[in-house]
């Protein structure tokens, strides 16, 4: 079994934002497991399928990005599981638009709700999966931007690394974490 996370802001207001990347691959990976609607669980969201015959829970945080480690612990400690079983997927200001970044490990690189998650876990050994969102145009506030929607261009980049970040989460639950670095981690096409 394989906890997969995505970060992101509850409600309507924030759907389609920079920062609800990370809800936008679950919802994705959701409709391509065919798994059943969402119930209200750790604070968050949760759903089940199955890839590869094993099997994967999704869960959306509702406590905001900044305190998702408390939805994610909930979570990890309710199915017993080893850090190595959760991958986070979210947003990050240092990688290109559209870009995928996935490691087995690491920092939070200044993503705070990566920074709450390895607060709240005591650790940074569990997978994270990063959807480049670019850096703030010139004269943008960092809040501002994160909380802004993609225009046209940004989303005819964003809806590809979604589409592929889904897979890379599937791949990740069945496959060598070395095979989907080399796999995701090369510059688009």
């Amino acid at each position: 079994m394989k906890l997969i996370v995505g970060l992101g802001n509850p409600g309507r207001k924030y759907q389609g934002t920079r920062h609800n990347v990370g809800f936008d691959v679950l919802a994705k990976l959701a409709g391509l497991l065919a798994a059943p609607g969402a119930k209200t669980k750790f604070e968050g969201e949760v759903t089940e399928g199955h890839s590869g015959g094993q099997k994967l829970v999704l869960l959306w945080p509702h406590t905001y990005m900044n305190a998702s480690g408390r939805s994610v612990r909930k979570a990890k400690d309710f199915y017993k599981l080893d850090d190595a079983d959760l991958l986070v997927v979210c947003d990050d200001l240092n990688l290109p638009t559209g870009r995928l970044r996935i490691r087995p490990r690491g920092s939070a690189g200044g993503q705070k709700g990566l920074a709450d998650i390895i607060r709240m876990l005591g650790g940074e050994e569990f997978a994270r999966l990063r959807v480049g969102i670019d850096r703030p145009p010139p004269g943008w506030q960092t809040p501002d931007y994160v909380l802004g929607r993609f225009d046209s261009q940004e989303q005819s980049l964003i809806d590809p690394a979604i589409d592929r970040a889904a897979q890379a989460v599937m791949d990740w639950a069945v496959d060598d974490m070395t095979a989907v670095m080399s796999r995701y981690n090369a510059k688009a096409d």
